[in-house]
């Protein structure tokens, strides 16, 4: 073959280079909360709602507390609430009564009170069995010193926000007020309740016997319903200084913020 005719020979055409590889970026979405410590939580804040005005309305029929068994209007009280009562035999000092609502109150007060005990009941057995309460609320080594103990105690008290690693995670005075309030405040105001149901009671008497009387039992149930609020107050007071949109997307949806791999 002339170098004419090898000129002419079309050529292949060349191979095509592979393209780069391209990252791919996976979005990924680790969930802060599990599903049914989520649901549990919505569960009890409508019940412990609905407790609260349905309790604040049983108050009001008799808005005086006592210490021992038995308690009426003839008896002095330990101390009484400034204000009127929605019964006209109940001394109070006002010249007139609330509207009684007492039926409907005392009876959506112990079906929520069912419900927030069976769903913590259900909490409960699921902290225990899945590590929920070892791995989130149990103090670490690292957090059991006065010194760490302090300094978390004083980034509350001055008011700093969370840095991202706080956002998975409670530090020990977050542990030790969650710990306190799901094993202390919980079961003892479900106690202190159930102390006051004649029917229990009859079934279980040392269930009142060991608190001193009935109206004992009223008087404590008030005094740890006030220090449940509290807490509720400094939750919500907390949730929103750190962050409220994120802290509730965590707790609605399970997701805090995405993170991403294969970069």
């Amino acid at each position: 073959m002339s170098t004419l005719e090898s000129a002419q020979v079309p050529l292949a055409d060349p191979v095509p280079s592979p393209a780069p590889a391209v990252p791919v970026t996976t979005a990924r979405i680790t969930p802060r909360h599990s599903a049914l410590v989520r649901i549990t939580h919505w569960i009890t804040t409508l019940c412990f709602l609905a407790l609260l005005i349905t309790g604040g309305e049983i108050i009001v029929s008799h808005p005086r507390f006592y210490w021992g068994e038995t308690g009426t209007i003839l008896t002095k009280p330990l101390f009484r609430i400034p204000i009127p009562s929605s019964r006209s035999l109940v001394p109070t000092g006002y010249g007139y009564v609330l509207p009684d609502q007492n039926g409907w109150s005392r009876a959506l007060h112990f079906q929520s009170a069912w419900i927030a005990v069976l769903t913590g009941l259900l909490y409960g057995i699921y902290g225990v069995f899945s590590g929920h309460f070892r791995r989130d609320l149990l103090p670490r080594k690292t957090d059991l010193s006065w010194r760490s103990f302090s300094a978390a105690l004083r980034h509350h008290m001055l008011f700093k926000r969370p840095d991202e690693a706080e956002a998975w995670s409670y530090n020990l005075p977050q542990r030790l007020t969650y710990l306190f309030v799901i094993f202390v405040l919980f079961p003892l105001v479900i106690w202190t309740g159930l102390a006051m149901s004649p029917g229990f009671v009859s079934a279980f008497p040392m269930t009142v016997i060991l608190l001193g009387g009935r109206q004992t039992a009223r008087t404590l149930h008030f005094f740890i319903s006030i220090a449940l609020l509290l807490f509720l107050f400094l939750h919500v007071g907390m949730v929103c200084f750190a962050g409220f949109r994120s802290r509730m997307r965590a707790m609605i949806t399970g997701q805090l913020s995405p993170s991403t791999e294969g970069q």
